[in-house]
C-alpha cells in the first residue's frame, strides 16, 4: 500500500498529460483519493490492537473506500500508470476480502 501512496502523487501529474480526455473532476478526484488513502492508513493503524469486531468494521469500510478509489483510477488515469494503480487496488481488495472472510464471519 505504501507503493500505492508513492504513486498517487505521480498519478495526478499523469492525468494532466493523458492523451485522451478525462472528466473535468479527475484532478479533484485524484487529490481526494490521495487524502482518503492517508486517512485510511491512519484508521487501519489505529485499530491494529482493537477488538476484532471494531477491526472488522474498519476493514469493511476500507474495502468500500478501495472500490471507490479503484473507480477513480480506472477513470482518471491512463496507460501503465492506470494498469499499475488498478492492479494495486484489485490486489488490496482481494487481500481484505480474504481477511474479512477468514476473520469476520457474519
Amino acid at each position: 500500500m505504501r507503493a500505492l501512496l508513492a504513486g498517487i502523487g505521480l498519478v495526478a501529474a499523469g492525468a494532466a498529460q493523458a492523451q485522451h480526455p478525462v472528466p473535468a473532476t479527475c484532478s479533484r478526484d485524484l487529490f481526494q483519493n490521495e487524502a482518503g488513502m492517508q486517512r485510511e492508513l491512519t484508521r487501519l493503524r489505529a485499530v491494529g490492537t482493537a477488538p476484532l469486531p471494531e477491526q472488522c468494521r474498519v476493514w469493511r469500510e476500507h474495502v468500500s473506500f478501495l472500490q471507490k478509489a479503484r473507480a477513480v483510477f480506472a477513470t482518471c488515469t491512463t496507460g501503465a500508470q492506470r494498469e499499475q494503480n488498478v492492479r494495486q487496488m484489485d490486489e488490496s481488495l482481494a487481500e481484505y476480502r480474504v481477511l474479512l472472510a477468514d476473520r469476520c464471519k457474519r
